[in-house]
């Protein structure tokens, strides 16, 4: 029986942004640790779980250290000797951004080395994320030991959501992205893809192609298209949920992560997929107006409580 708390498994790397001179901010950040942020901010009464593999070098300490000041642990992650995290630098052109990263030997990419650590991971949670990122870092042999240890969650009665999530430089070819996240599919409950990746690696002619296409597998999907509406695949039906238009964006790192959190902590406290959704857009146009991925909790609090 699942439990009370919410899960996400990826990579959290270390962030260089805000470049001013040859000064750069520091922070941490990475798409299923952005989401996990969102969605413990707006629900603060579930135990959150960071699922990973860090190093023991002070980089990865300060990383634990920063989650455990928010409120987010890392449960039996492995510490890895010798290992240290990814790291990648944004730089911007008005608010879109570009990213440089350093990542080959992240510690993350040993998450699954541990099987039986990863499966007490999951334990107990009533909602397990992760996404096409996670699949990406991993050899073959522990991409199925991550895909064994989240059907066996689902099986125990975790929610699983996934959120396809595709970046080609991470996979040796576009084949093996599609198999991979047909694996992650199968075991998926709520799938959260974004229209270009989805026409980007399937050749989706609309967000409707992508929704229907999703929907023979999954019985709950959210198709995100930037500014453009949300498309809602639900039992069969679709409907659109409009998005808001920010004038003067700051910084779109992170927003869909963003969503993708607001939209799992609404359908988590029992809201509907449509309102879910409108609430998930509602923070996704708050976190576009600050810097970095990860925005204030009391910002994101805000804009999903605004009615």
């Amino acid at each position: 029986m699942a439990g009370n708390g919410v899960a996400s498994i990826g990579e959290c790397m270390l962030e260089l942004s805000g470049q001013t001179g040859p000064n750069w901010r520091m922070g941490f950040a990475g798409d299923t640790f952005n989401t996990l942020w969102a969605l413990h901010a707006l629900s603060t009464e579930r135990p959150a779980t960071y699922v990973s593999a860090f190093g023991d070098d002070p980089f990865s300490q300060g990383q634990i250290g920063f989650f455990a000041e928010n409120g987010i642990g890392i449960g039996s992650s492995p510490i890895i000797a010798g290992a240290r995290p990814g790291l990648y630098a944004i730089t911007l052109t008005g608010a879109e951004r570009s990213f440089t990263y350093w990542r080959g030997d992240a510690a993350a990419r040993q998450l699954a080395s541990d099987p039986a650590a990863l499966s007490k991971n999951l334990e107990n949670q009533s909602l397990v994320y992760f996404s096409g990122i996670t699949l990406a870092i991993l050899e073959d042999a522990a991409r199925a030991t991550l895909l064994a240890a989240v059907a066996k969650a689902r099986a125990a009665g975790s929610t699983v959501a996934f959120d396809p999530n595709y970046r080609p430089r991470l996979w040796r070819r576009r084949e093996d992205a599609q198999a991979a996240i047909a694996e992650a599919l199968a075991v998926t409950d709520i799938a959260l893809p974004t229209f270009p990746d989805e026409q980007m690696l399937f050749e989706d002619a609309t967000p409707q192609a992508t929704a229907e296409r999703l929907g023979q597998m999954v019985s709950e999907v959210v198709v995100k298209n930037g500014e453009a509406p949300a498309l809602i695949a639900e039992n069969g039906t679709l409907h659109d949920v409009p998005a808001i238009h920010v004038e003067a964006p700051v910084d779109t790192t992170g927003a869909g992560d963003s969503f993708n959190g607001a939209y799992l902590a609404a359908r988590l406290a029992r809201h509907a997929p449509a309102n879910a959704a409108l609430r998930a857009h509602r923070v996704a146009a708050a976190v576009v107006q600050v810097r970095g991925a990860l925005a204030p909790f009391e910002t994101l609090r805000a804009a999903f409580e605004n009615e």
